[in-house]
């Protein structure tokens, strides 16, 4: 059984708060710095009669006119440079830091159709050494803007990674600048034309004096399941029955070196990946071209095995190319789950460990 006193449930009065302030400055007119110094610092004013310092009165008003000169500008504080003592955590290198989804529109030079200004999603970082605080990210924005007026290449790419390299004082950067590229495509034969949307990322990496240039892109396709096409031709022989293979839509991220002194088009890279898987998603479509594609992808069944060797085949026929790398991914219909593949040449892009969310990326989104 609980037992609840009547004195200690009742709630207390402006008279027994009034005592119990009182009680407080007997016992502190009494008491020496030192308790007081021990005493909750909410109840020194009440205790001491010490009259705390007025709040200061400050502006409500955005300062309009106010302009910042060197002086005011030298007695802001700036943590992000400050000494190594303000490091919280280990004092250890960064390989990565920076800015990520920097967005602006860039001039691209393209092959078949001259410049062309695309929205871009810019990342760019570099490394950070252990004694040091931080970046001032800002920078790593205005190199880009002093830029911002050029065609876009590799070469301009690499001005724009010296210009922040060497303001922030670091060894190693990178750039990545994501986009999408349009490109007009012929349907398959209404003669129809539309555009087709590729994303395609430039990613220059700047490490131990050696500078690397790669171009990724997503190649979107529809794979015929093989398996499934001879297993529909079999119920149609055997048994008079009408069966379709199962078809979907698939992605392939191809990622290539380009050699230093070559020039790989978008185009020329996307020409690539056509010619080793011809069944790319279309565009404008009429039923003549629907039967088509259909008649293309029955003479073009392909696992996503297959996929992987067939793209590249193509690269590893291009001098321009040095280490490459395919993830491809096959959004089943037949199966709720994917089926995947990753094939690298060389080393560059050798990984025993790959990103848990990889294959998730390669959803393209029309």
């Amino acid at each position: 059984m609980n037992m609840h006193s009547p004195e200690i449930d009742r709630k207390p009065s402006r008279e027994d708060a009034e005592a119990a302030l009182a009680l407080l400055k007997r016992w502190a007119g009494g008491a020496h710095d030192a308790e007081i110094e021990q005493l909750d610092p909410a109840l020194v004013r009440f205790a001491t009669d010490a009259t705390p310092d007025a709040y200061p009165v400050l502006s409500r008003q955005y300062p309009e006119e106010f302009e910042v000169d060197p002086a005011y500008k030298a007695r802001m504080p700036d943590l992000q440079n400050g000494p190594s003592s303000l490091i919280r955590g280990e004092n250890r290198m960064i390989q990565h830091v920076g800015i990520s989804n920097f967005r602006l529109p860039l001039r691209y030079r393209t092959r078949d159709n001259g410049d062309l200004c695309l929205e871009s999603s810019v990342t760019g970082t570099v490394s950070l050494d252990a004694d040091k605080k931080g970046i001032n990210m800002s920078r790593i924005m205005r190199s880009f803007y002093v830029h911002a007026e050029k065609t876009f290449s590799f070469e301009v790419i690499e001005a724009a990674l010296d210009d922040y390299k060497n303001d922030l004082e670091s060894f190693d950067a990178r750039i990545n600048m994501a986009f999408r590229f349009p490109l007009k495509v012929e349907s398959l034969r209404s003669g129809l034309v539309g555009y087709q949307y590729y994303d395609i990322a430039l990613e220059l990496v700047d490490k131990g004096e050696e500078r690397v240039k790669i171009m990724h892109l997503d190649y979107v396709y529809s794979s015929t399941c093989p398996c499934s096409l001879e297993l529909s031709e079999h119920a149609r022989r055997e048994r008079g029955q009408l069966a379709t293979p199962h078809s979907q839509r698939s992605v392939a991220r191809v990622s290539v070196e380009v050699r230093e002194g070559d020039c790989l088009w978008f185009e020329d890279l996307i020409e690539m990946c056509r010619r080793a898987v011809p069944t790319e998603t279309q565009v404008m479509v009429k039923r003549e071209d629907e039967q088509a594609f259909a008649e293309l992808n029955a003479a073009n069944p392909i696992f996503v095995e297959d996929a992987a060797r067939l793209f590249a085949e193509q690269l590893q026929q291009d001098t321009r190319v040095s280490d490459f790398r395919v993830v491809a991914s096959h959004q089943e219909s037949l199966h709720s789950h994917d089926a995947v593949s990753v094939l690298n040449e060389g080393t560059r892009f050798a990984q025993d460990s790959l990103d848990p969310r990889l294959f998730a990326s390669l959803f393209h989104v029309g």
